[in-house]
């Protein structure tokens, strides 16, 4: 029976890699290792490393290349779907090359945790394998890195907060009887439209690596100077991966 193994490998720290996570990797035939352009080459890099330290060898490794998905158009959701299959394609091309017979172990890494903010569950579905052959191995994420980082608790006293895109807050704004926004896969600073005086920020990019960088304060004060940072962070690595928390005083 083939078998898939999604494993939560946190924030690109070896030392956030739980035993169960561990195993799963050794105990993998085969581990899908995804590319993107060049600019991102660190990305699989940091993967590989990880790889190595388990020694898990290059015959075990199925590289691909990530289809870039597009974006023309105002129908993200059609262009998700669209992205969503090609990436499934991908993967079925490299199980058909990789394990010809149509069984064995087949391990995916994943930033984070699969559950959170990550369509690595939707793509698996695509494959028609069934419940049991689809197995999560949950992860750190970059939410509890960040208050790690900053020294902070994600939520106040009995209070709740929001997980959200940075889609979601520039099309429709703080959410109603909510203090505390986490706020991931931001490419467009959103922050930045946000005019309210008593807000702060804790704001994190390459959190667990060694180019981690922390900035906090009122938002108010620090939004110009976050962005400035993020966008000579961007080009100085050609990727960025990046976290933020909102509160309300």
């Amino acid at each position: 029976m083939l078998e898939l193994f999604l494993i939560g490998i946190g924030t690109g720290n070896p030392d956030h890699i739980t035993r169960q996570a561990e195993k799963a990797i050794e105990q993998a035939d085969l581990v899908l290792l995804p590319h993107k352009d060049d600019s991102k080459a660190e990305l699989a890099q940091v993967r590989l490393t990880l790889l190595e330290s388990l020694a898990v060898q290059e015959p075990r490794i199925a590289h691909f290349d990530m289809p870039v998905r597009r974006q023309q158009g105002d129908d993200y959701d059609q262009q998700v779907d669209e992205w969503h299959d090609a990436i499934a394609q991908r993967w079925n091309e490299c199980l058909s090359s990789h394990l010809p017979a149509g069984f064995g172990r087949v391990a995916l890494l994943v930033w984070g945790d699969p559950a959170l903010y990550d369509s690595t569950l939707r793509i698996a579905s695509r494959l028609g394998l069934s419940k049991a052959q689809v197995h999560v191995v949950p992860g750190i994420t970059s939410m509890q890195v960040l208050c790690s980082a900053h020294g902070i608790a994600l939520n106040e006293i009995g209070a709740p907060f929001l997980v959200t895109t940075g889609r979601q807050l520039r099309e429709s704004g703080w959410p109603q009887g909510i203090n505390t926004l986490v706020v991931m896969l931001d490419g467009q600073s959103s922050y930045e439209q946000l005019t309210e005086p008593d807000i702060d920020i804790f704001w994190g990019a390459y959190l667990g690596m060694p180019q981690q960088i922390l900035m906090q304060g009122r938002l108010a004060e620090v939004k110009d100077s976050i962005s400035a940072k993020r966008q000579q962070a961007r080009q100085l690595h050609g990727w960025i991966m990046d976290i933020y928390l909102l509160r309300r005083r």
